[in-house]
């Protein structure tokens, strides 16, 4: 590397800096990891935070609005992707990222193009008809993060189980966030509650977040924390596959956004009066309940075959 060039650790240190402003929640899950595995996944996260940030016209994931020329930056996106899967030099850290990581772990470059094809979802203003098109969303803009994250945990990519237990914890994670966020996705012209739901609920369309229509409505953030807390305890089985401290984050992290799907359940039409978070303190007993459960990992998790009846992701 020319000495011009930020080396690996520069980039690695803005990194560490995109994952601390962007998601404590990740951030604190992180630090549990071993030191080459830390600092890949807060590279892998770089790429992924910047990739939504440009789609979504976003700081970190703050100040979501509505962009103008959606398919301009996902073509920008995905130019620079696809460099950086090529092993050039991109000159931007976040992608530089993505480029460090993809050689390091022979990441299969379908990983990072499903995830691509999220954002493209979004960009041609698409909306889930069915429960099946809620899934492939969730798969694409999280699911695929989550086999990536395996790939950097050190997981084969030819380990198809193992790879589905991590999609289904990227899965839980993003059905999470939808019940969480459908006033703050409403606001900019999102929802990606089905179109089907909210028939069956006889919510108008755009009319969801109407005060008359928050009883139903909290019905169906209660399904979508169901569906989360599925696909939360199947992520679980696959922790035995992994090193202590790999399944010690992954536990740790499931735990924390589990956490958000429940408080929003619990919170019923309140869910969006104030924003669902995890207080430190919560975060910090989570943490210290899934070294236990890690430690157990074998005991609690034995082999067992991945429920048939999950959404399974496009192999």
């Amino acid at each position: 590397m020319s000495a011009a060039l930020p080396s690996r650790d520069a980039i690695v240190a803005t990194a560490q800096e995109s994952i601390a402003r962007g998601s404590k929640s990740f951030a604190a899950a992180s630090r549990l990891f071993d030191r080459t595995t830390r600092e890949r996944a807060w590279l892998l996260y770089a790429w992924c935070r910047a990739c939504d940030d440009i789609a979504d016209g976003q700081d970190h994931g703050h100040g979501m609005t509505r962009v103008e020329d959606a398919p301009a930056r996902l073509a920008r996106i995905s130019a620079m992707t696809e460099a950086a899967l090529a092993g050039d030099w991109i000159g931007d850290p976040a992608f530089d990222a993505l480029r460090i990581v993809a050689a390091e772990t022979r990441m299969p470059p379908r990983f990072p193009r499903d995830l691509i094809a999220g954002f493209a979802l979004d960009a041609a203003d698409w909306r889930p008809r069915s429960e099946d098109d809620l899934y492939r969303y969730c798969y694409h803009v999280a699911g695929a993060v989550g086999c990536m994250m395996a790939v950097a945990m050190g997981v084969s990519p030819d380990d198809a189980a193992t790879l589905d237990r991590a999609c289904d914890l990227g899965m839980a994670f993003q059905l999470a966030n939808i019940a969480r966020d459908i006033e703050e996705d409403g606001r900019v012209g999102r929802c990606y509650l089905p179109v089907e739901w909210l028939v069956e609920m006889d919510i108008p369309p755009g009319e969801h977040m109407k005060p008359p229509f928050r009883p139903r409505l909290a019905v169906l953030a209660g399904r979508l924390a169901t569906r989360a807390a599925a696909f939360e305890a199947s992520a679980r089985r696959g922790t035995p596959a992994l090193p202590l401290r790999s399944a010690w984050a992954v536990l740790a992290a499931a735990g924390i956004y589990g956490a958000i799907g429940r408080e929003v359940a619990a919170r019923g039409e309140h869910a969006w009066d104030t924003r669902v978070s995890t207080s430190g303190a919560a975060k910090i007993a989570m943490i210290a309940q899934a070294f236990r459960e890690a430690l157990r990992r074998r005991t609690l998790y034995p082999p067992a075959p991945r429920d048939p009846a999950l959404w399974t992701r496009p192999r």
